[in-house]
């Protein structure tokens, strides 16, 4: 079932409680891992707004990884990140949700739906709702 923003209602079902642990999770790893690093200080400095930020998809490549970061509760960043050359500057791009959820599986829909209520839920705990 979808809102009118075409963005999946949550219904509390176990599928989304293991998708909101896993991104709880890659939130945490994001602004506490030493891994996570290079990855925050891109998105801090392309996207200086960004008070909270959720992993909802990575995959790793030959030799880079392309993530798409939901920053805050309004944009999905799509970053590619050299692994092993940080000469090469990483290539970010800016989407709407609502370009992001065209064609996107059930599956991926239900996890765009979850990190958005977790942003939404950290910005108003931070006060910025």
């Amino acid at each position: 079932m979808s809102g009118e923003d075409g963005i999946v209602k949550l219904i509390g079902s176990k599928t989304e409680q293991e998708i909101r642990e896993l991104l709880i999770k890659s939130n945490q790893l994001l602004f506490k891992s030493e891994d996570k690093i290079t990855l925050l200080e891109v998105i801090k400095s392309f996207y200086t707004e960004m008070i909270t930020a959720y992993i909802i998809n990575w995959i790793p490549e030959q030799g880079e990884d392309i993530y798409k970061i939901l920053i805050n509760d309004s944009i999905i960043a799509e970053i590619e990140l050299e692994r092993n050359n940080s000469e090469i500057e990483p290539k970010v791009k800016t989407i709407t949700i609502s370009q992001y959820l065209k064609g996107l599986n059930k599956q991926n829909q239900i996890k765009l739906a979850v990190a958005l209520d977790l942003a939404k839920k950290d910005l108003k705990d931070k006060g910025y709702c």
